[in-house]
């Protein structure tokens, strides 16, 4: 049975994604895990401000979105500006976010945020993944609005036990 970091790593495959930046964190592990058994590169950034940056313009010149991944609580909120970036300049990328554990979301947890509150004014669509026979659907979805009219940003949060 494959996790939900290797079935998400398959739908980026799947949809052709070749390069994702990131900020490595202990809260999608399960990712990091599968993008190194993957063909997909992953391009260490400094700062996740760098990560959105990075993913923002790779969608404005490739017309695909970039991918970025970043971890929970500061690391997003760090990636914030970026996505604001994306969505004024018209730029599809996905935003993957580590999650607390669904089982203390709500109960504050270290660093949890509610991203779909948070982001949800800066991006076309900001949701969560909350079982891991949804990725392949959330995947799907995210790829398409982050393309469709006018391109723009998502937000994808990931629960470290999803």
């Amino acid at each position: 049975m494959r996790t939900g970091g290797e079935l998400l790593v398959a739908c980026l495959e799947a949809q052709g994604v070749t390069t994702s930046f990131g900020v490595p964190g202990e809260s999608y592990l399960a990712v990091l895990d599968g993008l190194h058994d993957s063909d997909i590169g992953f391009v260490i950034c400094r700062q996740e401000g760098g990560v959105a940056y990075a993913a923002s313009a790779w969608g404005k010149l490739t017309g695909e979105p970039g991918i970025a991944f970043v971890t929970r609580g500061p690391g997003a909120t760090n990636a914030a500006v970026g996505l604001h970036t994306a969505m004024q300049d018209s730029s599809p990328m996905i935003l993957f976010v580590g999650q607390a554990s669904t089982e203390h979301l709500g109960r504050e947890a270290f660093q949890e945020v509610d991203y779909r509150a948070f982001f949800g004014p800066l991006v076309k669509w900001a949701t969560q993944i909350e079982h891991v026979d949804r990725v392949p659907e959330v995947m799907s979805r995210a790829f398409a609005v982050a393309q469709s009219g006018r391109p723009g940003p998502v937000v994808v949060a990931l629960p470290e036990d999803v």
